[in-house]
This record gives structure tokens, C-alpha cells and sequence, in this order.
């Protein structure tokens, strides 16, 4: 069967995804990405022209996060906790996590996402542009802080956790960040 090039770069991309979160960037390779696709690695050469590139290209993360300002106030930390361990599931996120913790341009690139995607939601939720910083960094804390124990460290009483069960533990926290108080 013969495939589009849209078609064989979706391939690519979707083994390349599986491949960097079950092996991380360094032991992943593009032979054994290629062959979780079926093709040639020629092919993946083709359509990405190395390794790093092809990284790039499966690491292009959009979070989707909700609009917050449209949730009711007291739900904001169930409505992102939820949103997060769902969007956790996915390789790509996993794919970045898991190479930001030895790579210094991946774990710029996971600060530049959860910065410019996360800091305008909260920026927009609190109406104060100086104070999203800190409460979407912490927001960013508790996020990476799971998903690092569950994905990566696969402690197991974190990974035993059932979705809703992790959505309730985690709410509260993200409710405390984003729509709390500012501590005095």
C-alpha cells in the first residue's frame, strides 16, 4: 500500500512519539523509529533530516488548555487538574518530561510551553498580569511535579492512582495557585 507523503510523515511522527517516551531522546533511534513505521530509515532522513529535527517536530506541544475565565471560580482547579492528567496520557508531553530532565534545550523548550501557553490563562483568570508569573509557575510545579512521579519515576503508589483519584488530589492545590488568596 502506498501512502501520501502526509500520510508517511504522520507515520513517522506517531512511532517517533512512542519511541522518544518509551526510550527517551538518547536511546531512541531513528532505525527503530523507522521500524515501528514500517519504512525505510531513508524515509525518515527524508522527511525530517535528523534525529534532533524529528525530536523537534514530535516535541511540538500545545497544552489546549480550557478557558478558565469560563469555568466557575471554585471549579478552576478540578477543570485543570482534569484537563492536565488527561493531556499527560499523550506521548508527546512524556516524550518532552522525560529528555528535560538531562537536556538543557528540551527543558527550555517545557518552560517556553508551560510559560507562553499556561502564563496568559492565568494572566487572563486573575486580571493581573505581575502575579500570573508566580501563580502559573506553581501551577507548573505541581503539573510537572506528577507527571515526572507517574511517567518517569513510575513511583508506584502515584502511578496506582486512578484518573479521578489523581483529579482529586490534585484540584485543590491548582485551586490554591490559581484562585486563592495571595499569600501575605
Amino acid at each position: 500500500m502506498r501512502r501520501s507523503s502526509t500520510e508517511t510523515k504522520a507515520v513517522i511522527l506517531k512511532a517517533a512519539r512512542e519511541r522518544f517516551a518509551a526510550d527517551g531522546y538518547d536511546r531512541a533511534t531513528i532505525r527503530a523509529i523507522a521500524a515501528d513505521a514500517a519504512i525505510d530509515p531513508s524515509m525518515v532522513m527524508r522527511y525530517y533530516g535528523s534525529k534532533q529535527q524529528l525530536f523537534a517536530a514530535a516535541a511540538d506541544i500545545d497544552l489546549r488548555l480550557p478557558d478558565l475565565t469560563a469555568v466557575p471560580r471554585d471549579e478552576i482547579g478540578r477543570v485543570l487538574a482534569a484537563h492536565l492528567v488527561d493531556r499527560w496520557e499523550g506521548d508527546a508531553l512524556r516524550i518532552l518530561l522525560r529528555t528535560a530532565v538531562t537536556d538543557p534545550d528540551i527543558a527550555e523548550r517545557m518552560r517556553t510551553i508551560f510559560a507562553a501557553q499556561l502564563g496568559p490563562k492565568v494572566a487572563d483568570l486573575t486580571g493581573d498580569p505581575a502575579e500570573a508569573p508566580a501563580r502559573a509557575g506553581l501551577a507548573a510545579t505541581q503539573a510537572l511535579g506528577f507527571a515526572l512521579c507517574r511517567y518517569v519515576l513510575r513511583l508506584p503508589p502515584v502511578v496506582a492512582l486512578e484518573r479521578d483519584e489523581a483529579v482529586a488530589w490534585l484540584a485543590p492545590t491548582f485551586q490554591h495557585y490559581l484562585a486563592g488568596p495571595r499569600p501575605s
